[in-house]
């Protein structure tokens, strides 16, 4: 008995410690991560600096070659931002994701030739080549440019089909919350209301007795309605009103 008390014992303890290690190992992990994004993000931050400041303080080659790089990044980083924010609600563009990750290898490629080109000693030679480059820069930006547009105008006719049914529903509930309006109109009339009681009160019999056994004549059946007194408008009270001040004695 005592041990298979000691076996439980050790393999809890040995759970609890294969336990510690993973979680560990998570946080490790994601820590690593995290610090892997903030160097990646402060590199991206200083050569979009570095092109931003080419393009605008050098002239020639090296300038047409910093605004090729500098308009590639910044149009395939918006698309895929743009891609992977609309693919957590929209799965449809899981498909335009597979297609952009094609078209960031090609875009890959070209910032590697153009970054080699700015090191390249002959400017006659990278004139040279600069129409090619810029068309494929063009060509690769029009068609992130394409799906980004795309994924934006999708969302925003979602957006806009969600608001035309909202809107829809928020007319059938306010027409519901005024219904009084429909009661209103179907109310009959107070004389009619009164002529219908009249009409009832004095029985099936056409006539009422009266306390000596005669049944009542004309004039006093007339009377009868007169014995119910309409309530004073001055001690009516709704919920929505204030109570009513006494009046002075004076």
């Amino acid at each position: 008995m005592e041990a298979a008390i000691v076996t439980i014992l050790a393999l809890l303890f040995l759970s609890f410690v294969a336990l510690g290690v993973y979680a560990t190992v998570k946080v490790v992990k994601a820590a690593k991560r995290g610090v892997d994004r903030t160097l990646d993000q402060a590199r991206r931050t200083v050569e979009d600096t570095t092109l931003r400041a080419k393009s605008l303080g050098q002239v020639g080659v090296a300038a047409e070659l910093a605004k090729l790089r500098l308009s590639l990044r910044t149009s395939m980083r918006a698309t895929q931002d743009a891609l992977q924010a609309g693919a957590v609600e929209d799965a449809s563009l899981r498909e335009s994701l597979d297609l952009f990750g094609r078209l960031s290898a090609h875009g890959r490629e070209l910032d590697e030739d153009l970054k080699r080109l700015e090191r390249e000693p002959d400017k006659a030679y990278v004139a040279g080549q600069l129409p090619a480059l810029t068309e494929r820069t063009e060509r690769i930006t029009g068609s992130a440019d394409a799906l980004r547009q795309a994924a934006r105008d999708r969302a925003r006719r979602f957006a806009d089909d969600d608001l035309d049914t909202l809107s829809a529903q928020i007319d059938v509930e306010t027409g519901a919350l005024r219904h009084w309006t429909t009661v209103d109109r179907g109310t009959a009339a107070p004389e009619d209301a009164q002529t219908a009681w009249y009409e009832t009160a004095p029985g099936p019999q056409g006539g009422q007795q009266a306390s000596d056994g005669q049944p009542q004549g004309p004039s006093q059946a007339a009377e009868a309605p007169q014995a119910i007194t309409a309530p004073d408008p001055r001690t009516t009270a709704y919920p929505w009103e204030k109570t009513a001040r006494p009046e002075s004695a004076g």
